[in-house]
């Protein structure tokens, strides 16, 4: 399986870093191919604009980024970046939480990289998406480290629950054009971990990297299953379990 690490941490030692060491060694010892997409080291531009872009005629900034994805005109390292997510089978973003997301670098590898024509399009050139797109067929898992405990991050927790806090990767980054969304590998009480703890930790990570190609994925329901209106809003009655928020996305 070709399997494409997107990391992004400014400290190689930090648990962020050793936990996609552990990865990319594990992962190559079961004969998997695997890039690692190392942002920091990179030097990755964090910032989306017209740089991007090269000689393109159109002045609208979202048109502008899919006429270079469709004359080739883009950067580089955003080509680059592109021809890895085609390449790979499954695709792991390693961040830490940072305010409630990824950090910047991570988001500007996705405002950068996911252009227009690639991973959305608009009017008459819109692509599929939530379920299908040009990234289908591919799985998704994040590896997350959050400083605070679990019961923080929970239903009733101070700090929102974590699968609210990770929707808008999850189903509005990875879902959106196409990719199969994997639960994810978190790890809360990460500033406190001590060698005995990694060593569980790590091992959890091995256990789960074995298990990449069988894992049932979130199910998230398609935009074109049936499930909504044609104002794209979700059609009353199916909701279940008493589930709300964004819960009722996910069919049961």
């Amino acid at each position: 399986m070709n399997i494409l690490i997107v990391y992004a941490h400014p400290e190689p030692d930090s648990l962020t870093g050793s936990l996609k060491d552990v990865a990319v060694q594990q992962l190559r010892q079961d004969g998997h191919d695997v890039r690692v997409s190392d942002l920091y080291a990179m030097g990755w531009k964090a910032h989306a604009d017209a740089a991007d872009f090269g000689d393109v005629a159109e002045t609208n900034f979202m048109l502008a980024s899919g006429e270079a994805y469709a004359n080739g005109s883009l950067t580089p390292d955003i080509r680059a970046e592109q021809e890895k997510l085609l390449w790979a089978d499954t695709v792991l973003l390693h961040f830490p939480l940072w305010w409630f997301s990824m950090p910047a670098i991570l988001k500007g590898w996705v405002d950068r990289v996911f252009t227009c024509g690639f991973a959305y399009g608009v009017g008459s050139r819109a692509l599929p998406r939530y379920g299908a797109g040009i990234l289908s067929g591919r799985r998704a898992m994040l590896v997350v480290t959050i400083g605070g405990r679990e019961p923080g991050y929970s239903d009733r927790g101070v700090n929102g629950p974590i699968e609210d806090l990770l929707f808008p990767i999850h189903h509005g980054i990875l879902y959106y054009p196409g990719m199969d969304v994997l639960p994810p590998f978190l790890v809360h009480g990460s500033l406190r971990v001590n060698d005995t703890r990694f060593a569980e930790i790590a091992a959890d990570l091995r256990e789960r990297l074995a298990k990449l190609e069988t894992i049932e994925p979130i199910r998230y329901r398609p935009q074109d299953g049936g499930d909504y209106d044609r104002s794209l809003r979700l059609r009353p009655g199916l909701e279940r379990d008493g589930r709300t928020g964004f819960a009722v996305h996910i069919t049961s």
